[in-house]
């Protein structure tokens, strides 16, 4: 937010190149014949890691392997891990994946096709999350890595607003000054710890860092560089303007490749660990958000992505060579040939899981089944759901959550659907932005369990946009995604719409419920101004 009301309709010497642990059940291989290449995908995510074989037509051809982790939290806001134990869990991740294709018939490295129609690993492809970094000395992290959920960098924004004219950063880089970014993490570390600070030689993300680590030097995607904040969108080259208004400098920063340039050569150890990937191509990190748009069929204006997994967002991916970014909205890449537009929000489905625990409701079928039983907007309840703070529109990291309205009727159910509502709120303001770049063109497509697990929640979404959304039924969207850029980009796909991504369920929107939300929607908007105001 805010809103308008919805209408109608970054001295140190670049490395040379060189060359409780379980299968998940829910996920299983494609029963048909596997078709060559095939390339592995890991997904790290802020709260697992993950790794899936897919085929050449992006089909699963492997169980899912997956270890969960905890970030560490702070009172003050902070949201971090150790870089080397979070490097373990995925290790441990690939561990296990070469444990089960060395038993696999037929799943192996280098050339070579088994005649069960599996065959040799060729790729391995990755997906991140976005604007998480980690200070590194030597090969070695020397300070945390921090998420884009830690708020304590926010601190420093009235700083960078001296340094940096705030729009005109904003046309080039597609980022704004806020605490998710690289520049506030960075001058935010440079002010609290400044020893440390001193130490280090590059600043880099955790798909960066395991490069570092297996192969020697670190790789940099286009992509996640595109949502560092130190990026010109425009060029694809780190931005020398928002540089030199900062404590880094460019040889402190990844030189930027793209998904089109693999690396292959793993460390002897790292080879000798993981056989099964030793003669792969391996790719350079892409931005989550990117992958889970392509991983579920929205590479075009044609098809709007909305997904909410922890956190939550709206995004549209496109090819453009010029382009302005409307206000409020960021603007990321997939590669150098395509752009991502969209809004991001902190809160998504940790509101469902935080209102389920904290709340102490019934089993999930049943509460489904209540909110869905419940009007629109019948509880009286007015929410601000920042409960991680806020990021676009309003980029407000310092919010929090508020709940107006409550009374000795009030139950935890209403406050469970008010705050739902209200997330479907903050996704409206992100869609009217859109709207006025793109138009009203464009299926709604949703994706991520922290929504396809609630028809409840998707039918307040399609009432609130009044627009209808299709359900994907495409599992583990951002890991099939990455897969099929590494496909693309190998060659073996010509274009990533050449991928089917099938499609489940339309909630069409209600009529009879956009009156009572658009009020709802004011309300809203008037606690929000009341409260940035104060």
């Amino acid at each position: 937010m805010p809103r308008d009301p919805i209408q109608p309709s970054r001295d140190s010497t670049q490395l040379p190149r060189t060359a409780t642990r379980a299968p998940r059940d829910p996920i299983q291989p494609s029963p048909d014949s596997t078709q060559s290449p095939l390339v592995l995908a890991i997904d790290i995510g802020t709260s697992s890691v993950r790794a899936i074989l897919f085929d050449r037509t992006a089909r699963i051809a492997s169980p899912a392997f997956q270890k969960t982790y905890d970030m560490d939290t702070t009172p003050d806001g902070g949201v971090h891990i150790d870089a080397d134990r979070l490097a373990a869990e995925v290790a441990s991740v690939l561990d296990d994946f070469c444990a089960w294709s060395g038993q696999a018939t037929g799943v192996q490295a280098g050339a070579g096709h088994a005649g069960d129609g599996h065959g040799a690993i060729d790729g391995v492809a990755m997906t991140t999350f976005w604007h998480n970094v980690v200070g590194v000395e030597g090969d070695r992290a020397v300070t945390p890595l921090i998420s884009w959920a830690d708020t304590r960098p926010g601190t420093v924004i009235p700083e960078l607003g001296e340094r940096l004219d705030a729009a005109s950063t904003h046309g080039r880089t597609g980022c704004v000054l806020h605490a998710s970014y690289l520049p506030a993490k960075i001058c935010w570390f440079a002010r609290t710890d400044p020893e440390t600070f001193a130490r280090v030689e590059r600043w880099m993300s955790i798909g960066e860092y395991l490069f570092l680590k297996w192969f020697g030097a670190p790789a940099c995607s286009v992509s996640m560089a595109s949502g560092t904040g130190l990026f010109n969108a425009h060029r694809c080259d780190w931005d020398d303007e928002t540089l030199a208004a900062l404590p880094v400098a460019r040889d402190q920063l990844t030189p930027v490749t793209d998904v089109d340039e693999p690396v292959r050569g793993l460390k002897g150890e790292f080879a000798s660990r993981w056989p099964a990937l030793a003669g792969a191509s391996w790719y350079p990190a892409i931005g989550d958000g990117a992958c889970n748009n392509i991983g579920s069929g929205c590479v075009d204006e044609d098809r709007i992505a909305l997904m909410v997994g922890t956190s939550g967002a709206m995004r549209i991916m496109r090819r453009a060579a010029e382009f302005t970014i409307p206000d409020g909205l960021w603007c990321y890449r997939s590669d150098r040939r395509r752009i991502l537009m969209g809004g991001a929000l902190s809160n998504g489905g940790n509101v469902y899981g935080w209102m389920r625990d904290t709340l102490r409701l019934a089993d999930e079928q049943r509460v489904e089944r209540d909110l869905g039983g419940m009007a629109p907007d019948s509880h009286g309840l007015t929410v601000l759901p920042f409960w991680a703070g806020e990021r676009s529109p309003g980029w407000h990291d310092a919010a929090r959550a508020a709940i107006t309205g409550m009374t000795l009727h009030t139950t935890p159910l209403d406050v469970m659907r008010a705050s739902l509502e209200a997330t479907a709120y903050c996704f409206a303001n992100i869609h009217d932005r859109l709207r006025s770049i793109w138009g009203d063109t464009g299926e709604i497509v949703a994706s991520g369990a922290g929504l396809l697990q609630s028809p409840a929640w998707m039918q307040m979404l399609a009432d609130v946009l009044e627009r209808p959304i299709t359900a994907s039924t495409v599992t583990e969207a951002s890991s099939r995604g990455a897969a099929l850029l590494a496909l693309e980009a190998s060659g073996a796909l010509e274009d990533l719409a050449a991928a089917p991504a099938p499609l489940g369920k339309t909630f069409e929107p209600d009529p009879a419920n956009r009156d009572r939300y658009r009020e709802a929607m004011k309300r809203q908007q008037d606690l929000y101004d009341m409260m940035m105001d104060s």
